[in-house]
């Protein structure tokens, strides 16, 4: 199959021109380099060619390569969590972001990519810098407008396109000389791409040499420049752009003349935009990423622009590449502003004093859009997704509503209505540090305030942090009695049987839970009564009550299938295949664990998923399947080492799991579990999956390095890691890489796969020489 690298970098929309040298020299510095910055104009190309050097670089970094843009961050203080969240790294502990991302790169081999630093320099350079000086195999390529300035940057200044001199021979007597610029061909790609059949030309050539000169060869110039080519021929758009450009000349000296030219073009496409077109170019410059038509027509719409009229204008300012479609999905369309346009917007939504309506407007979408999620029943996947891809944006409202006083009750109420997107995405940490902060900023004693108290005790419990769980439930109690409030009350008892429950006062928690059940119950809450079960069912779990933990974890699962849940269904299912393994019904308690790791794959929640494959371990053992169970275990520890995931809340499974490992030791000896466990750790996603699931891996035909190759026949003759590194005079845990990016190409969970992949493959190698003994 082909290889499925790590990392999240985007595809290109439209084709990427030239550069080629700039890419190889680039490349080459980041792979000398730990830490290099692309400095340059904005619209000169930063992130383009970023992008490009990142995907040239990725089989270099085994742990993937890796985008943050933080142009849409506006405090310090989310920088860790962005870069957390990007790196799809969930830590539930109250540790410092800082310290969790030191400790989740300290041995991993990746490219991070920040992307534009500009406005937040002096934090990114202080984490960078931590982050180098810990994680030492971590490379960092960062775009910027000004250099980050820490020991061992090294800094690439990104020129523009290269352009034909005045001092260049005609080009009418030199036919398609100018052919080889690559600003007169990224000028003649996107004007292709708006007016069918226009090409370079003896004819044309020196008026769009002029123009490209003009626009000093950046390229969001250039781009910007080509859309009126629908309407305009070359001399008429180059006689246009001069001349907007001499009026522009009493600009501020002090400006860096590319950026003037940038700013020229932008202002000449915004001139050129009607009425509507501008109100919702700046009004679309409060979204700090990318959004739906729904929703621009949610923030743009009202005092002069009609909800209507969104749509035309989004789309004129698609065909005028002033706003970007960024991705599709099914029959749903998102568009983006380039920062640099959006940054244009900012400026004129200010000047017409139109910024502090369009915030609001933005604020209420966000507030309503939590309000309606919808955390239990059948749309919670798309729900999770949803407020996932929209979180810039709903960071940025929750930004506004702590820095504007008279909005913290906006923001409490947004960051409470918050909590399930806290639980099931990257950002648990942050959550509770939103939820703190808005308690502090709005004390008015509401139902809002208990509700957010009661959210943010749970977090708190997930933390470890009983202390603070236990003082916010006793204000949330207070507050529940005092304003007649039932809801708050049962998810105060729910929430206090957690924290008795993390403190091993399990009975006392039962009595909590039982209290929390009837509570919600009498209100007809499903979420909560479902909630109430299942942690009933765990502590009688805990308490080796195994009749009782299957009564109530089976209540459970009818309550969630009635309403369409799968969240709190998944735990439920993964509670009752304990019970079932406790029991001796390993297929049961297999098909259980099965099933419930389906859904907290759709989930993606890392806690569910790392639980399941713990439980699997200890199933596998029970049926004498021990390879299948290290392996198992391998992953176990990637999952908990990468992710932050923390186990704690289960403590009365380690004690099951200390004994499984004590008898894999024994059955398979020391070296033997080792190995296995590293194959384990060493799968990709799609293969621990397939294997936890008892699936067939992905096959095809992935191509082995020579190296490989060499490895691969030495695993099928039955050698271990040691005596490979051996026979090739290698280092042993070079010989463990290589077997370890083996079986990622093969898609293969053991060694015995590869050594079938090998009989398979020896036809074929013996024709073409490709055998471990004929090199």
């Amino acid at each position: 199959m082909t290889q499925t690298w790590q990392g999240n970098l985007p595809h290109d929309v439209t084709s990427f021109v030239g550069r080629q040298q700039e890419i190889a020299d680039v490349t080459r510095l980041v792979s000398a380099s730990r830490m290099v910055t692309l400095t340059g104009a904005g619209g000169v190309g930063k992130s383009r060619l970023a992008l490009q050097v990142a995907r040239k670089l990725l089989r270099e970094f085994p742990d993937g390569a890796w985008l943050v843009d933080l142009a849409g961050l506006r405090e310090a203080s989310s920088l860790s969590h962005a870069i957390a969240a990007a790196l799809r790294l969930r830590d539930r502990s109250a540790r410092e972001p800082e310290t969790v991302l030191v400790e989740h790169l300290a041995d991993k081999q990746l490219l991070l990519v920040l992307d534009n630093c500009e406005h937040l320099l002096d934090s990114c350079a202080h984490l960078v810098g931590s982050l180098l000086s810990a994680a030492l195999r971590v490379r960092v390529l960062a775009t910027s407008r000004e250099l980050l300035n820490i020991p061992g940057e090294h800094i690439w200044p990104v020129s523009p396109l290269s352009v034909p001199g005045q001092a260049e021979p005609d080009p009418e007597r030199r036919p398609r000389a100018s052919r080889g610029h690559e600003a007169l061909v990224l000028f003649e790609e996107r004007t292709a791409a708006v007016r069918s059949g226009f090409a370079l030309t003896p004819d044309n050539e020196a008026a769009v040499a002029r123009l490209c000169r003009r626009l000093d060869g950046l390229p969001l110039a250039i781009e910007l420049a080509a859309v009126r080519m629908r309407a305009m021929s070359v001399g008429e758009l180059v006689d246009r752009v001069e001349d907007r450009y001499r009026l522009l000349t009493g600009g501020s000296p002090a400006a860096p003349p590319r950026h003037q030219t940038l700013r020229a073009a932008i202002e000449w496409s915004f001139d050129l935009c009607s009425e509507q077109e501008r109100t919702l170019w700046a009004r679309l410059s409060v979204f700090a990423a990318g959004f739906d038509l729904e929703t621009a027509e949610d923030v743009c719409a009202g005092d002069g622009l009609a909800r209507e009229d969104v749509f035309p204008g989004l789309a004129a300012l698609v065909d005028k590449s002033v706003c970007a479609v960024e991705e599709r999905q099914g029959a749903q369309v998102r568009y983006r502003l380039l920062e640099t346009i959006r940054q244009y917007g900012c400026e004129r939504l200010r000047e017409h004093g139109d910024d502090v309506a369009a915030r609001r407007r933005h604020r209420e979408h966000y507030l309503r859009l939590a309000a309606e999620a919808e955390w239990f029943g059948p749309n919670q996947v798309c729900w999770i997704s949803r407020l996932q891809r929209d979180y810039a944006d709903v960071r940025s409202a929750l930004e506004y509503c702590a820095t504007v006083p008279a909005e913290a009750p906006s923001g409490l109420r947004l960051a409470a209505d918050l909590l399930y997107h806290w639980l099931c995405s990257y950002y648990l940490s942050e959550g509770r540090g939103w939820l703190d902060r808005m308690l502090v900023l709005e004390t008015a004693p509401t139902a809002t305030r208990a509700e957010a108290l009661w959210g943010n005790a749970w977090l708190a419990i997930i933390q470890a942090d009983i202390p603070a769980a236990r003082e916010m439930l006793a204000e949330a109690r207070s507050l529940g009695e005092r304003l007649g409030e039932p809801t708050v009350l049962a998810y105060v008892a729910l929430f206090s049987g957690m924290a008795e429950m993390a403190s091993r006062n399990t009975m006392v928690a039962l009595a909590l839970y039982r209290q929390a059940l009837a509570r919600h119950r009498a209100i007809g809450n499903p979420h909560g009564v479902a909630s109430a079960l299942l942690w009933k069912c765990m502590a009688y779990s805990y308490l080796g009550d195994s009749s009782r933990a299957v009564a109530r974890g089976e209540d459970c699962v009818a309550v969630c299938e009635a309403a369409g849940d799968i969240w709190v269904k998944s735990y439920a299912l993964m509670a009752l295949g304990i019970e079932m393994w406790r029991q001796g019904d390993t297929r049961r308690a297999t098909a259980l664990e099965q099933e419930s790791l389906r859904f907290h794959r759709t989930l993606d929640d890392l806690l569910g998923i790392a639980l399941n494959f713990e439980v699997l371990a200890l199933v596998a053992v029970a049926d004498h399947q021990y390879e299948h169970a290290a392996r198992l275990l391998g992953v176990l520890r990637t999952l908990v080492r990468s992710t932050g995931v923390s186990l704690a809340e289960y403590a009365h499974l380690e004690t099951y799991r200390d004994e499984c490992v004590r008898r894999l030791r024994d059955v398979l000896g020391e070296r033997s579990y080792q190995d296995l466990v590293r194959e384990g750790a060493a799968l990709t996603p799609d293969q621990y999956f397939a294997l936890a699931l008892q699936e067939k891996a992905p096959v095809g035909t992935p191509r082995l390095t020579r190296r490989e190759r060499q490895v691969a026949e030495l695993v099928a003759q039955g050698h271990g890691n040691q005596e490979i590194a051996d026979r090739l005079a290698i280092a042993r845990r070079t010989a463990e890489v290589h077997v370890a990016r083996i079986l990622a190409k093969l898609g293969c969970a053991s060694r015995a796969q590869i050594a079938t992949w090998v009989r398979e493959q020896r036809p074929s190698h013996d024709e073409g020489g490709g055998g471990a003994g004929k090199h």
